[in-house]
């Protein structure tokens, strides 16, 4: 069962829906900062094997990140509930070539499925970003799927 995810992206941003598999939405900043990075938006939702709990589920998540991102350093985590739906926070940075990338991420786990969004910006450019972040999370919505 796939859920339709729904969120409000900031005017004059690029967008990709459906770039690559897993990936519901890709959005790109309109330039890249000084930093030389291009602060960017990802949506991604599938399946999550096995009855894990929405703890269990970011905590695998992470451990995969951690063989895959250089440096990766969890900075801040928290479960809340937004709007009656349980979600988890991480932000948690990585090195990217030679720029130190911060990531604040949202996770939500419905039905077997796990929907993710992650904003990506510069560390020197979060001051900049993370408002914008936290505004485009607190948009998204999870709808069950439509009957055909």
């Amino acid at each position: 069962m796939n859920h339709i995810v729904s969120l409000a992206v900031p005017r004059r941003w690029s967008t990709r829906d459906d770039p690559a598999p897993g990936v519901v939405l890709l959005a790109r900043a309109p330039a890249a900062t000084p930093s030389g990075f291009t602060p960017e938006l990802v949506v991604r939702a599938g399946p999550v094997e096995g009855a894990l709990s929405l703890s269990a589920w970011r905590a695998d998540a992470l451990t995969t990140l951690a063989g895959q991102l250089v440096d990766l350093e969890i900075e801040d985590t928290d479960l809340f509930d937004h709007d009656g739906e349980p979600t988890a926070y991480h932000r948690f940075s990585h090195r990217l070539g030679g720029i130190d990338v911060l990531c604040d991420q949202w996770a939500w786990l419905r039905d077997g499925v796990g929907v993710t969004l992650t904003g990506s910006v510069a560390r020197a450019d979060y001051g900049d970003y993370y408002d914008l972040f936290e505004d485009v999370a607190a948009t998204v919505e999870l709808s069950p799927p439509t009957a055909a």
